[in-house]
């Protein structure tokens, strides 16, 4: 039988919608937190019942509506481009294990950087490649597999590296000129991106600065824990295959493509394998991405719903009835897109949702257009940044084997730029555009 799409109701803002967004994080975020434990709660476990929860309070629909109304959260473009992203990292990231693409990468790494600038130059690393790409994810993909051979060698550990690459693909994501939340950003607010990004760099560029300098300062007795290897020059070149497209703005899912590729045609050069021990390998990494589709699915699913039921359009109309002033517009802006960016786990999707708003609060209270770009753009990628479902920290979560939860504690810089960004609306800086 044909499944017709569901007439389409307008439902009005409703604080319950957002209910089983409540339900999720207390079953994942606060169980962990009280057995401490953070492997104790599946994410899986936690995404389903919250969807089943909230199927089941969705008014309005029948049963079979509902469940098609969900499904249509799970299909949406956004997420199956990530889908798409995530099945190519997962066939790369695999064959070029096999092939030893990994390991020389780490051991050229450990060659080139003396110990007590590993932290850092791998901070720098991420923050310089998400610049120039433009996407968080791509820079988490490419540089997490590395970071995480790094761990391996040292006595750093392995959540700690992972949040240092997360912490500077935001960075990137936050300022590059071709990222997704810098174009909807300056779009929503009508401003040109050059100045959406001077402003955003004298809020943004402090935060790196401190952090750069605490994994300099973290990192100076650190040392290499077991014996450097042999760099085996050719086995290096996948990823800077990978580094070097990626740099020139092609299509993250050709790039990945050309990664795989190029691990398959060097690695039986080398012999690591044949051509049916690569497509094994391929195959492996697919499949070993198979959690984190479900879980994208169905936090998908589930968020769609909070839309539906008027979640998102409850949290529009309550924090923009009592707005005053300047500083209260923009921490009002701030708070919203903070807000959508939980409900949705998609910074770019949050910007789009909260920005028509934003445009209005800025008109009616003066708010230089730059201003409230920035502040857009800023605080979507930090609570991006931060949630643990987002599809950043999941990916490099599966990557490494760890818990997003883990992970959470070590994301410095996430955390000092929303710090600074909120001390720069209460203090009007920088004044040039407060």
């Amino acid at each position: 039988m044909k499944l017709k799409q569901p007439t389409p109701i307008t439902n009005k803002p409703k604080a319950w919608a957002l209910s089983p967004l409540i339900v999720f994080l207390c079953l994942y975020l606060i169980t962990s937190i009280l057995v401490n434990d953070f492997y104790k709660v599946p994410i899986t476990v936690a995404f389903m019942a919250s969807s089943v929860y909230a199927v089941a309070i969705t008014k309005g629909l029948s049963l079979n509506d509902r469940i098609l109304q969900y499904s249509s959260g799970a299909a949406n473009k956004n997420i199956m481009l990530m889908i798409w992203i995530f099945i190519m990292a997962g066939a790369f990231a695999k064959s070029a294990e096999a092939m030893g693409a990994i390991n020389a990468t780490v051991n050229l790494t450990l060659r080139l950087l003396p110990d007590n600038l590993l932290l850092a130059g791998i901070f720098l690393a991420s923050c310089f490649i998400s610049l120039s790409i433009g996407t968080s994810v791509g820079t988490i993909v490419t540089l997490v597999p590395v970071a995480a051979g790094i761990a391996d060698k040292t006595d750093v550990g392995m959540p700690l590296i992972t949040a240092l690459v997360i912490g500077g693909a935001f960075f990137g994501d936050n300022l590059s000129f071709i990222s997704d939340t810098t174009i909807a950003a300056t779009r929503t607010q009508g401003c040109a991106m050059r100045d959406k990004f001077r402003t955003n760099f004298l809020i943004a560029f402090p935060a790196a600065i401190l952090v750069f300098i605490y994994y300099i300062i973290y990192g100076a007795d650190m040392e290499t824990v077991r014996d450097i290897q042999t760099v085996e020059w050719g086995k290096v070149v996948p990823y800077l295959i990978v580094l070097g497209t990626a740099i020139a703005g092609i299509n993250v899912t050709l790039v990945l493509l050309l990664g795989i590729l190029s691990t398959g045609i060097i690695g039986m050069i080398y012999g690591s394998f044949d051509l049916f021990g690569w497509f094994g390998a391929m195959g492996a990494g697919i499949t070993g991405m198979g959690e984190l589709i479900i879980i994208t699915l169905m936090a998908g699913g589930m968020l769609e719903l909070i839309r539906f039921n008027g979640g998102i359009d409850y949290i529009l109309y309550r924090l923009s009835r009592h707005v005053g002033g300047k500083r209260g517009g923009e921490f009002c802006i701030a708070a919203l897109v903070s807000l959508a960016n939980i409900c949705t786990a998609n910074n770019t999707i949050a910007i789009i949702t909260v920005g028509p708003l934003a445009n209005q609060i800025a008109e009616k209270y003066r708010i230089d257009k730059r201003r409230s770009a920035s502040i857009l753009d800023i605080f979507s990628c930090v609570v991006q940044g931060i949630i643990p479902y987002g599809a950043q920290m999941l990916i490099a979560a599966e990557l490494t084997g760890l818990s997003p939860l883990s992970i959470i504690g070590y994301l410095y810089y996430p955390m000092l730029l929303g710090c600074i960004a909120l001390l720069s609306i209460l203090f009007r800086y920088p004044r040039r555009y407060a």
